[in-house]
Formats: structure tokens, C-alpha cells, sequence
């Protein structure tokens, strides 16, 4: 039935355009970081941590993390990202995303790394700042989160990093597939589900990282046919002291079918 204002159905709300300027506005505000909330320092306990580990930062390094973690506490109160508390932010996520460092470290040729799923930008932002020599290309399919980061990564200068809005099954069949070295991840579904939108990014030899918990031996055991289908296996389990990092290499060329 016609409108007896004579509006049609189909015309946009005029209230709620408005709302959603605003709303808008207000997003464009929180992510402009001016004034820069504050930084959140390294502790003590998380400098131990990182000592028991052997990961070494420079002022510079921790200066910046400190600001990211600032950051994302500031963002997280305002829509959802992660789950964060200052007092654990250190260890519970910059420390638990940089043990990447070493397996990292043991990969030869690394140039280009996608980290599928960034949410907040862990663990692509800690190691981002750490390893300038990478390129960091961030997937991340919801819109706020993807814009925090790039707002992240301009305040901060991270001239390495890219962030691309975009879902990883869409991405994996465009110009992106089979061209990373490394694909990272942190809290991103099982492995099987998580290889199967993380191997097809990667070159043929490229090593997908994926830090898990308890459970990634369960995973591992699930993943199997998955792996195999994928012409993909597990390289190496390496259980640590905050996680257990699974390194799975691509074999061969991802089959067309996928993902």
C-alpha cells in the first residue's frame, strides 16, 4: 500500500541516514587516535617472559608495541576485538604473537607474509614491528576491524604492512593465491578449516604458522585427509611455554577446487 506521504517504501529513512552518519562520525573520530591514548608498557613479568624465551626487542620495537597495545585497549572498549586487559595485555598477546619470531627466523627467503583473519592485528602487528624486512599483508573480512588496523598501522608508521578487507576464500581465488612465503594465524578456527583458506595463499614450499593451544594435536589428527587433499603437511609441532606452534608446508600446487 502507497505511503499517504506520499513516501515510497523503498526510499532510505531520513533518520536513518542521519544515525548512521553519525555513528560514522564517531568511528572516523575513535580511529583518528588524537590525541594517542596512552601506551601500555612492558612489565615486568612479560619482560621475564620474553627473556625465558630469548626474544630480544629494542627500545624502538617496544616503544611502538607499547603504543599498539594503547591502541587496541583504546579501540576495544569501543567495539569489539579482542579479548584484552591491561594488565595481561603484554603476555597474553604481544609475547604469546611474537614467539612466531623464531620459526620465522628459520624460513629462508621470507619476503611476503599474509596473516589470515588480523582482528585486532595479532599476531601480524607485533611481528610487523619487529620484522620490518617482511612485508605484512593483513586479510581481514569485517570492516571496523580492517580500518582499525590501517589507522594502526599509519599512526605507528608501519610502511610494511597492508591491510586488505577482504573475506580469505575471496582472496585465495584472485591475483593473491600461491604468492606468500608465510601465512600466519592466531585463534583462527581448527587447522583444518584454517588450511584450507591458508595453503592455497602460499607458494609452492611456503610454510603456513598457526599458533594454537592444548587441543593442536587433536587438530593435527582431524586435519589429516584435509592436508592431504591440499597436497600440504604438518612440518613441525613445536610446543612452548605460552603455546604450541604448528608449521604446515605446501607441497605442491593447490588444487583448483580449493577453497
Amino acid at each position: 500500500m502507497p505511503d499517504p506521504r506520499g513516501r515510497s517504501d523503498r526510499e532510505p529513512n531520513p533518520a536513518a541516514r542521519i544515525d548512521a552518519a553519525a555513528r560514522e562520525a564517531e568511528l572516523v573520530r575513535w580511529l583518528s587516535f588524537d590525541p594517542e591514548p596512552d601506551a601500555i608498557p612492558c612489565d615486568a613479568g612479560a619482560r621475564e617472559l620474553l627473556s625465558r624465551l630469548g626474544i630480544e626487542l629494542d627500545e624502538s620495537e617496544e616503544r611502538q608495541l607499547a603504543r599498539y597495545l594503547g591502541m587496541l585497549f583504546f579501540a576495544n572498549e569501543r567495539f569489539n576485538l579482542t579479548r584484552i586487559d591491561r594488565e595481561s595485555a603484554w603476555s597474553r598477546h604481544v609475547v604469546d604473537s611474537l614467539t612466531l619470531l623464531a620459526p620465522l627466523a628459520s624460513i629462508e627467503g621470507v619476503q611476503r607474509a599474509i596473516d589470515i583473519g588480523s582482528g585486532g592485528g595479532l599476531p601480524a602487528i607485533p611481528l610487523a614491528i619487529a620484522r620490518p624486512d617482511i612485508r605484512f599483508t593483513l586479510l581481514e573480512a569485517t570492516g571496523k576491524k580492517a580500518r582499525f588496523l590501517e589507522s594502526v598501522a599509519g599512526v605507528l608508521g608501519l610502511r610494511n604492512v597492508t591491510v586488505l578487507h577482504e573475506r580469505a576464500e575471496r582472496a585465495a581465488r584472485g591475483p593473491l593465491r600461491e604468492t606468500f612465503d608465510v601465512a600466519t594465524s592466531r585463534a583462527v578456527g581448527g587447522l583444518g578449516d584454517l588450511a584450507l583458506i591458508s595453503v592455497p595463499l602460499l607458494r609452492i614450499g611456503g610454510i603456513m604458522l598457526a599458533i594454537k593451544g592444548e587441543r593442536a594435536g587433536e587438530e593435527i589428527a582431524a586435519a589429516k585427509q584435509v592436508l592431504y587433499e591440499l597436497h600440504a603437511s604438518v612440518a613441525a609441532e613445536m610446543r612452548g611455554e605460552t603455546n604450541t606452534i604448528v608449521a604446515v608446508e605446501k607441497n605442491r600446487k593447490t588444487p583448483a577446487k580449493f577453497p
